[in-house]
């Protein structure tokens, strides 16, 4: 469990980038700290665009031994050979991506704030399950996950759980103790320097 230990980084691509300056971007942020998982996460359905962005953020992933999810897409995950999915519809679809993706893949759930949503995906099969967001404008229903929620699972569930979204460095250090995975995304690429901001939140984790 979490506890004792500090939690993984999981990072998120930003929306939207460059192919042409994003590499370097994203290379001085795997230097900074170390990531357990990223995911490719475009606002994109262009699926020219994605490969081309699967194919330029893979090869990076690969150099660091960084696991790589994409977003939703079951289908690109089987054909560009990345290492699983995330889904972002809580549990509706994790048996179904587990049964297409076969039982070494990874397969993540955004459940929202829905503990019940939560461990639904669990007991089908999910990897790990995300909450959020922690703070800022809510996503899906305008709900905030709140901070019982990783405090209870931490303690009640064996499925690694994500706090994800809104990360702030008090919540940072407020949701290590109960938390497997810190996901990291617009936190950092909105600013100057997504290194330096990156190291400053893992500081503030303690």
């Amino acid at each position: 469990m979490a506890e004792a230990d500090q939690p993984q980084l999981y990072l998120v691509t930003p929306p939207e980038f460059d192919l042409s300056s994003f590499p370097d971007k994203l290379s001085s942020v795997l230097d900074a700290a170390e990531i357990a998982c990223m995911r490719l996460s475009l606002a994109t359905r262009d699926e020219d665009r994605l490969l081309r962005a699967a194919d330029v953020v893979r090869e990076l992933a690969h150099r660091y031994d960084i696991a790589l999810v994409i977003d939703t897409h079951v289908v690109l995950a089987q054909r560009l050979g990345l290492d699983g999915v995330h889904l972002t519809d809580g549990s509706r679809s994790v048996r179904a991506a587990r049964k297409d993706l076969g039982p070494d893949a990874i397969v993540g759930a955004f459940c929202g704030s829905s503990r019940h949503d939560g461990m639904v995906a669990g007991e089908a099969g999910a990897d790990y399950v995300a909450f959020g967001p922690l703070s800022g404008e809510a996503l899906g229903d305008g709900t905030l996950a709140d901070f019982e929620i990783f405090e209870w699972w931490s303690q009640m569930i064996e499925v690694p759980v994500v706090a994800e979204g809104g990360l702030t460095p008090e919540l940072m250090a407020k949701l290590a103790p109960v938390s497997d995975f810190i996901s990291i995304g617009e936190e950092i690429w909105n600013t100057e320097d997504p290194a330096a901001t990156l190291k400053s939140l893992i500081a503030a984790m303690g």
